[in-house]
């Protein structure tokens, strides 16, 4: 039986890792609103878990994901959800091109997206291409992140936040994971580049299209001229007396 990423997460450095993208995904998601969102692979992760839209699915070609698809052809209307979370979807993606075009036609405009990837520019990238495993998750294409901001800005998404994190070197051993927590803090001020995992937030823009303003936004609008108004009638008053 082949080894998944969803099996690495089971390990001490997967675990490491997890809680610290279940953390980033708890405050992220927490502040977006909407009516559907999806999270495309690893189903038992539940990265949603803290969103306050109420339809929420995870997507993914085997049990345990609630919608079972293929994530490149996605059973959702064009422009009808509101968020969409890959948690590690694009490097282990055989057309990484092909999975953005179809989150970016499934997204409505000022829709979320939001990634988590592996940073080859890091001690995880560094263990990728020195120990040649066939296993997740060394096994994957991990992008850079300068090169998937260039790909989200050609179709039309505008990235609005993000971080490095998890700059403690993948040990396999718990008690040494323990002993590298300092890496978290020192890695973020001395090295800010160098965190094995990066996170994205992007939301989808389409050109021309208007934003609709609350109506009481609208209605502020139309009583502004009125201190004009008023002023216009008490002089069509005064000259209508004088006359």
């Amino acid at each position: 039986m082949s080894t998944t990423l969803a099996d690495w997460f089971a390990t001490p450095p997967g675990r490491y890792l997890l809680a610290r993208e279940q953390a980033w995904f708890d405050r992220t998601v927490a502040d977006i609103f909407g009516f559907h969102a999806i999270q495309l692979g690893l189903p038992a992760c539940p990265f949603l878990a803290q969103s306050r839209i109420s339809t929420r699915w995870t997507v993914d070609e085997r049990l345990p994901g609630q919608v079972l698809a293929d994530p490149h052809w996605l059973p959702f209307p064009e422009n009808s959800l509101d968020l969409v979370v890959l948690p590690h979807a694009l490097e282990f993606s055989d057309e990484p091109h092909r999975l953005l075009r179809e989150v970016h036609r499934a997204v409505r405009p000022e829709g979320q997206l939001l990634i988590a990837g592996f940073n080859p520019f890091s001690l995880f990238g560094a263990k990728r291409y020195f120990g040649r495993a066939e296993t997740p998750p060394w096994s994957g294409s991990f992008i850079a992140l300068y090169r998937l901001k260039d790909w989200l800005a050609l179709l039309g998404f505008e990235v609005t936040g993000g971080a490095l994190d998890c700059y403690a070197p993948p040990f396999t051993q718990e008690k040494w994971l323990r002993r590298s927590a300092f890496f978290e803090k020192a890695g973020d001020r001395w090295w800010p580049i160098g965190g094995g995992v990066y996170y994205l937030r992007a939301t989808k823009r389409v050109l021309g299209m208007r934003v609709l303003t609350p109506s009481w936004e609208r209605n502020k609008r139309v009583l502004a001229p009125a201190p004009r108004q008023a002023r216009e009638c008490i002089e069509r008053a005064e000259t209508e007396t004088l006359v």
